[in-house]
């Protein structure tokens, strides 16, 4: 007899609500999952957990709150701190799927009994013949695709995960789902900010969480010109162009750091460009190594258009040679893989 019980992560919002409602018309014994992680936020407030129980009271399905709070602070804010200490940029949401959403709640999932776990993710999974196993997809939702933040997932989870969501083509198609069976969270807001940072100011929030404080240093160009002083190196990212407080006879943007020297090197817009990047910390799901060059589609972030390249793996590294230049590659993000519509697996950029 198979086994149809799955547990789905509940964040409290529209799109993990209409999961649990379309699971359960389609005959799966649905349990309902909210993580405690983070002790205020956008992710985790007394409303998160109410919302989430009675969305799954008037369904008719279990709920249960598990507090994760320390191996949060562990795997994604630690990390987080950490990237900033060296002047990487990072994509809190990624560790936050591989170590909580797709790490933690499937070990409690087989705790349960459940034989899948789910989310309101919009990202899709199947069997694929041609390749001979389960595969991680790109949704149909166009830009609010998610398969860009699975990248991470380990890939003998991927025959075990289940997003309803996956054919839907917009959000309001399911916030209209959710009013037609009564869901009072139908009109609930999108939370677009990092969950542990509601506020968006990512700079108080490493000032409070950690040892990192403003300490001046130069701005300088790649020939070591000194145009002026910077706040501290974690203030500033990859591409920015805004609020550097320097003049120059052409526009200027953070093309790298020099943490030995605490300077921020910056650039003309031709310097921001490259053909070539690394990737470290790889996750291959289509293949258990890249032992040839292929031909992928890259996305080296969420809200990037793809870019065509040829991959190669160097030991435990990357390398990608892109078709075209890309602009601000950005140490710390993440770039992701595709052959068609499928997840290859990705890595974080050097």
């Amino acid at each position: 007899m198979e086994n149809k019980k799955v547990l789905l992560g509940m964040s409290g919002g529209v799109d993990s609500s209409v999961s649990a409602l379309l699971l359960k018309q389609a005959g799966y014994d649905v349990i309902g999952a909210t993580m405690e992680l983070f002790n205020a936020g956008s992710c985790c407030n007394i409303n998160t957990y109410i919302d989430a129980k009675n969305v799954c009271n008037s369904l008719g399905i279990p709920h249960f709150t598990y507090d994760y709070k320390n191996q949060f602070k562990e795997y994604v804010i630690d990390d987080f701190i950490n990237c900033y200490k060296n002047c990487k940029t990072p994509n809190p949401c990624i560790e936050c799927n591989k170590y909580m959403k797709f790490g933690l709640m499937y070990e409690k999932a087989k705790e349960l009994g459940c034989w899948y776990i789910a989310t309101g993710h919009y990202a899709k999974t199947e069997y694929s013949e041609e390749y001979g196993r389960w595969v991680l997809k790109k949704s149909n939702a166009g830009k609010k695709d998610q398969s860009y933040v699975l990248w991470n997932i380990p890939k003998e989870l991927i025959e075990h995960v289940l997003f309803p969501l996956a054919d839907f083509e917009d959000k309001e198609q399911i916030r209209a789902i959710a009013r037609e069976n009564n869901l009072k969270v139908a009109n609930k807001p999108d939370s677009e900010d990092i969950c542990f940072v509601p506020d968006g100011n990512y700079k108080g929030f490493l000032e409070r969480n950690s040892d990192i404080r403003p300490k001046e240093g130069n701005i300088v160009t790649l020939k070591g010109e000194i145009l002026g002083k910077h706040t501290g190196l974690y203030n500033y990212t990859i591409g920015q162009r805004k609020g550097l407080g320097i003049s120059y006879k052409e526009p200027l943007f953070v093309i790298g750091f020099n943490s030995e020297k605490n300077e921020v090197i910056v650039g003309t817009e031709k310097e921001l460009y490259t053909s070539e990047a690394y990737v470290e910390d790889i996750n291959l799901l289509l293949f258990d190594e890249i032992k040839e060059e292929i031909e992928v589609d890259v996305k080296t972030r969420y809200s990037a258009n793809v870019a065509n390249a040829t991959i190669i793996q160097e030991n435990d590294k990357i390398k990608i040679k892109f078709k075209e230049p890309q602009r601000a590659i950005t140490p710390g993000q993440s770039a992701v893989f595709y052959i068609g519509d499928i997840v290859v697996g990705g890595g974080k950029l050097i």
